[in-house]
């Protein structure tokens, strides 16, 4: 009897240090003593069994916009921008914490949450935007709660193929479980018809080559989609998603902030590339060859003192091969590519700037660079790229319309309803002289 009793103590005392220490078999009985979340029909894949699953149980929010979770860290990423190849074009994607939350209703909970905007390029032009919904629930896993994707071609939006929302369409999807483990399975998309992906992880504790330097810590899955093809992705602490290979296609992380932010004042050689390239874009117009070559010289000189600082390795090659274009323009003399080129060395130069400068203040001078890309385009009566530098104008707009007072957001939406009606009428002259009505208002604000 005496042995019984010292038994029963031993097993309450073990139970309760379980308890404390978060024993692995404590916590699989307790998801599966909790409530679970309605699962939609998948058939025709090879999903994974429910008992490798960590996103069955319907979690908690108390307080879902403070994300604490490392491998997605959506709450602290201001600014991402993640460079690649798909279907053998430069793939380009930003993207962006929004100031504003969102409120989803799911399983009868008023959940609040982040809005990400992600802006997709595919050979410099729109094509793809999404505004993606997340929440952190009480036991540090991140959900993914719903999206609007418009996606884009010839500059005009052809489909919204993909929007879903949590509670309307489908169950919340878990995007980052708070402490994944080899072998652990969940769905980042969990609505079969309108978007659904599986993931499984394969490797922990990676070290990856970062921006600037290693990371420790990263982690490998396998992710399932509707065709039952696995394409690869790898997170990284700070980061968040850092490297998606599937299919010969390529979209790496390049820099993020505030992770890669370098906490000292814009390097005097890169405030000079990006004014050079800025006002050469302009003066390419109708350019002065001498003075176009002069201002060519003076890039290169600013390129090089910024070089031998740090530079992500991802942006380097990229703002290297813009600065070769423009040099082979200005020697061919050539107005169009000259100007474009020049537009594309400001580009990368106001990426470098967000290791310096507020998000939000890049974003203003990218506002102002795709006025200039506008004008270009208009200038070779490209209608599908005027249409499509419109709607990449409204979209930076939503990034930092919390910058500017009332009036000043009054008069950019005044003319950005204005470019987007010649859009509809078609007529690229009108849209041109808004454009250069909207670049005189961007001056005035002193944007």
């Amino acid at each position: 009897m005496e042995f019984l009793k010292k038994l029963a103590v031993g097993l309450a005392i073990a139970s309760l240090l379980a308890a404390c220490t978060g024993d692995p078999a404590s916590k699989r009985d307790e998801r599966q003593n909790s409530a679970k979340i309605p699962q939609p029909e998948v058939t025709g894949l090879a999903v994974a069994p429910d008992s490798d699953r960590v996103d069955l149980n319907l979690p908690s929010f108390s307080h879902p916009t403070r994300v604490t979770n490392p491998l997605f860290p959506v709450s602290e990423q201001e600014s991402v921008l993640l460079l690649g190849h798909v279907d053998g074009k430069p793939f380009r994607t930003e993207v962006t914490l929004l100031p504003q939350t969102r409120l989803i209703e799911w399983q009868g909970m008023r959940i609040e949450t982040l809005v990400s905007q992600y802006t997709a390029y595919l050979d410099g032009r729109i094509q793809e935007v999404a505004y993606d919904l997340y929440a952190q629930d009480d036991d540090g896993a991140v959900w993914y709660l719903g999206e609007e994707v418009s996606d884009f071609k010839d500059g005009a939006i052809v489909t919204t193929e993909g929007t879903w929302s949590a509670g309307k369409d489908g169950p919340g999807a878990m995007i980052m479980p708070a402490d994944p483990q080899v072998g652990d399975a969940f769905r980042t998309e969990n609505a079969p018809g309108f978007a659904f992906e599986e993931v499984t992880v394969r490797e922990v504790g990676r070290t990856l080559e970062g921006p600037l330097g290693p990371i420790e810590g990263g982690i490998t899955v396998g992710e399932l989609h509707t065709d039952g093809k696995i394409e690869d992705k790898t997170f990284a602490p700070g980061y968040g998603e850092f490297l998606t290979a599937g299919g010969g296609d390529v979209e790496a992380l390049a820099l993020a902030v505030p992770t890669d932010a370098a906490g000292a004042p814009v390097p005097e050689g890169l405030m000079t590339l990006t004014t050079e390239a800025k006002r050469l874009s302009d003066l390419s117009r109708s350019p002065n060859w001498k003075t176009t070559s002069a201002a060519t010289r003076r890039i290169a000189v600013a390129w090089k003192n910024v070089r031998a600082g740090a530079v992500p390795v991802r942006v380097e090659p990229r703002m290297t091969s813009a600065l070769a274009a423009l040099g082979r323009s200005v020697r061919a003399r050539s107005s169009a590519r000259t100007r474009q080129a020049a537009i594309q060395v400001a580009q990368w130069s106001l990426d470098l700037q967000l290791l310096y400068q507020p998000p939000r203040e890049v974003d203003i001078s990218r506002f102002d660079l795709w006025i200039s890309q506008l004008l270009a385009d208009a200038s070779l009566s490209d209608l599908d790229a005027v249409r499509g530098d419109v709607f990449t104008l409204d979209y930076i707009r939503d990034r930092i319309m919390e910058t500017l007072a009332p009036a000043d957001l009054v008069q950019l939406n005044i003319h950005l309803g204005e470019l987007q009606a010649a859009m509809v009428d078609a007529d690229i002259d009108v849209a041109r002289n808004e454009a250069l009505q909207l670049h005189e208002v961007v001056s005035e604000l002193g944007l």
